[in-house]
């Protein structure tokens, strides 16, 4: 009899052990995402079970317009980030049965940019940006939309520098700045 019992504990503890599921962030994903005003390429690439680092590059784009313009207008101008993104949920996730495919969850970041005077797209001639570097502590979510769509919504607080010196002001500028961000995306 006790031989059936420990047999029988055997079999459910090894059962259980390979029906479970380690949570962990994708080893590599690429995708493509376009948001209300921007085009971003990016990679994520896992550094542990629930960290990944995402690499992003693409164009910012802001609007403006009023009555010192006679039109409205909007400029384009190119971006890198970098944001270690820590994937906090993903077993939760998964005891509940849901997607974590290609990260699906919520995640917490600093997200690093940096924006520089190289280039820009604009309806207007000869505009500029001052160059800039931000870092932002951000919490967001990253849901799948079938296999390979995606949505991705964040919000954050941090801290944004301008080199104006280089653009011919008198000094550099420092500003609080919030990313509010919400993008839909390809994942190929």
């Amino acid at each position: 009899m006790k031989n059936s019992y420990l047999l029988l504990i055997f079999t459910l503890l090894i059962s259980k052990l390979s029906l479970s599921q380690v949570a962990s962030v994708e080893k590599s994903t690429y995708g493509i995402q376009t948001g209300t005003l921007g085009l971003w390429i990016h990679n994520e690439s896992r550094l542990s079970n629930k960290i990944a680092l995402r690499g992003e590059i693409g164009f910012d784009g802001s609007i403006w317009g009023g009555n010192f313009y006679p039109k409205t207008g909007y400029v384009f101008a190119p971006v890198f980030r970098i944001e270690p993104r820590w994937y906090y949920n993903l077993d939760k996730r998964i005891t509940k049965g849901k997607n974590t495919n290609a990260n699906s969850a919520n995640f917490v970041t600093i997200q690093t940019s940096y924006r520089p005077n190289w280039f820009t797209v604009s309806n207007y001639e000869n505009v500029e940006i001052v160059s800039q570097i931000s870092a932002i502590p951000t919490w967001g979510i990253k849901r799948n939309l079938g296999k390979h769509f995606n949505y991705e919504t964040g919000i954050g607080i941090g801290y944004i520098h301008y080199f104006a010196k280089n653009a011919g002001f008198l000094k550099d500028e420092g500003y609080a700045a919030v990313n509010l961000h919400l993008r839909i995306g390809y994942r190929f």
